[in-house]
């Protein structure tokens, strides 16, 4: 009871935020709720792979990247025809893959504002020319 009437008591001198308590109106949405004008992109689905002629443009910059060599390279890549665009970036060091000299990549494909990432491997192969072994959509792990 003493509890009680010493709460009750000591209860005016309490100095609480009761605003975070109750919904705010509309018109008080805080700076969090609201967004810069930089649109996020929509993500490709990530089960398919972007359409051949595109796929032909990456591919080629695949090689590219890869016979240029270097470190940190990257190569970007622009369908004129269908607007797709995109970068592909070597993530690994080279490696001997069944007596092949094998690099892992990974390529971006951005188009009408969509954006996905596919992951392939490359090897040299007739005359130490790079082509591209596989290429599938990227999951992340």
């Amino acid at each position: 009871m003493a509890a009680t009437l010493a709460l009750a008591a000591g209860g005016c001198s309490f100095s609480w935020q009761l605003d975070a308590l109750f919904p705010k109106k509309d018109t008080e949405k805080t700076a969090a709720e609201h967004t810069g004008s930089i649109k996020q992109a929509d993500a490709l689905p990530t089960t398919t792979l972007p359409p051949d002629l595109d796929l032909a443009y990456a591919k080629a910059a695949a090689t590219d990247v890869l016979t240029r060599g270097g470190k940190d390279a990257s190569q970007p890549w622009e369908n004129p025809r269908t607007g797709a665009r995109g970068t592909v970036t070597p993530i690994s060091t080279a490696y001997s893959d069944a007596g092949l000299t094998c690099h892992d990549f990974l390529a971006s494909y951005v188009q009408n504002g969509n954006s996905s990432w596919m992951q392939g491997e490359a090897c040299r192969v007739h005359q130490g020319k790079w082509e591209v072994r596989t290429l599938k959509p990227w999951r992340r792990s």
